[in-house]
């Protein structure tokens, strides 16, 4: 009798519904020296309010989150964020000059025509796994033609 209340009592439980976070157009750099940071930049949308809490790549010892800021003087710098919120409905784009993912650490240089894979990790326990592709290093978005 007790194993059937218990068993009845998780079934009623109420479900918990996650959010389905979609990754598209990954890409980075090629980079000119291994001994230099790389970044990797892309956009993230949700149907529900995530948050990125980490992100690893086995190209790199770290991959940290950075924004970027500019203060009242004009200069701009890049900040460390612990996590990054993606609200529902908005897609959140990682781009040069902008929010991206600091490949800290690099254990070779990115090289052109090559990819890498990238995990990222949503609060909502959500873990996704894309592939990187390295494009020229004067590349600044995912589609552009390279010179």
């Amino acid at each position: 009798m007790k194993i059937f209340l218990l068993a009845a009592a998780v079934l009623s439980l109420p479900t918990v519904a996650h959010a389905e976070v979609t990754v598209t157009e990954p890409w980075s750099r090629a980079s000119i020296l291994a001994s230099r940071p790389g970044a990797a930049y892309l956009t993230l949308a949700s149907d529900a309010d995530d948050l990125l809490i980490k992100a690893s790549s086995a190209v790199a010892d770290e991959v940290i989150i950075h924004a970027v800021e500019t203060d009242g003087a004009g200069i701009t710098r890049m900040k460390h964020a612990q996590a990054l919120e993606i609200p529902a409905g908005q897609a959140v784009a990682f781009e040069p000059g902008s929010m991206h993912l600091m490949l800290m650490g690099l254990h070779s240089k990115l090289v052109e025509g090559s990819s890498f894979p990238l995990t990222l990790v949503f609060e909502s326990g959500q873990e996704i796994t894309v592939e990187v592709p390295v494009l020229g290093p004067a590349a600044a978005a995912p589609n552009e033609k390279q010179p």
